[in-house]
């Protein structure tokens, strides 16, 4: 089978470390934390490097997902990309930070929402007992500052990019099944971060939940993060069972890209997601590739 005739790109990174600072990406490096070292990737990423990557696949379009720049240059992060929009036509849309349990927070979701690309905030918050694991100190879904915050994406018109782990996924389909004026899009397949029978099944039921929430959709992508030795064979059921369980109308594949660049290069991800989605209608996967990822991010709507 061909490859998809388009691919819109619903989870991409871009950096220049010189004039954005991205603590994450800065010295000294360390082999801990779910990803291990970061080192491979802490220079520049910009959209020359994403197309160089990305040759041969046809990006038509782009989702920028915010690169984890520091609090305070968020809004910075957001002007540098429109700018690169304008000038060059991509990112077509922009899911910015915000941390929703911040005072100011009115201000600082209208200063976001006024950048004519932005779509919906994203603010990590995977929480695992584990602290080699956990990316926050606290389970944000149990803090009422940050649902309060949250309940004020909708009078800005904005969506959620939600990365959580399958640990927090009930409670997190409880919580935003009370917000359907809200989008959400489950990052990275839901990171199932605990591997083999019972962390699948775990995830399963996960996933079962917010799924049946019908204002959540589901980005397929990063499952090199929770598993450095991935391979299509690995990821296969992931895929599917979230193909299976949100729909063709409600998944989308993503590059990750350059983060999943520490785990495989962009065809070695693309491929594997073509290859188990090979025996899929034409317009499937096309929904996967590219429709999907198009309508739920408004690529090209106005602000």
């Amino acid at each position: 089978m061909a490859r998809p005739r388009r691919f819109v790109d619903a989870h991409v990174h871009l950096w220049d470390l010189g004039k954005i600072a991205h603590p994450w990406l800065t010295p000294p490096f360390s082999d801990g934390g779910v990803m291990g070292s970061v080192e491979a990737i802490a220079t520049d990423y910009l959209l020359d490097d994403y197309l160089a990557d990305a040759e041969g696949w046809n990006v038509t379009g782009m989702v920028h997902v915010d690169a984890g720049a520091a609090p305070d240059a968020a809004v910075d992060e957001t002007a540098w990309l429109q700018g690169i929009a304008e000038e060059r036509g991509m990112p077509q849309a922009i899911v910015a930070f915000a941390a929703l349990d911040a005072a100011g927070l009115d201000d600082v979701l209208a200063l976001q929402a006024s950048f004519a690309n932005v779509r919906g905030i994203r603010q990590i918050a995977n929480y695992h007992a584990d602290s080699g694991k956990t990316y926050t100190s606290r389970n944000l879904l149990d803090d009422e500052a940050w649902r309060r915050g949250y309940a004020k994406l909708a009078r800005h018109g904005l969506s959620f990019d939600l990365q959580i782990y399958p640990g927090q996924m009930k409670a997190a389909a409880a919580f935003v099944v009370r917000h359907p004026e809200i989008p959400v899009i489950l990052n990275h397949a839901g990171m199932p971060v605990e591997l083999g029978k019972e962390g699948f099944a775990e995830w399963c039921e996960g996933m079962a939940a917010l799924a049946e929430v019908p204002h959540v959709s589901a980005k397929i992508s990063g499952f090199g993060i929770v598993d450095h030795d991935w391979t299509e064979a690995s990821i296969r059921s992931h895929v599917l069972t979230c193909i299976d369980l949100f729909g063709t109308d409600r998944a989308m594949f993503a590059s990750d890209f350059p983060t999943d660049k520490l785990f495989g290069s962009f065809d070695r991800h693309l491929k594997a997601y073509d290859a188990i989605t090979a025996n899929f209608s034409d317009d499937e996967r096309d929904a996967l590739f590219a429709a999907n990822a198009e309508r739920i991010y408004r690529l090209g709507a106005a602000s």
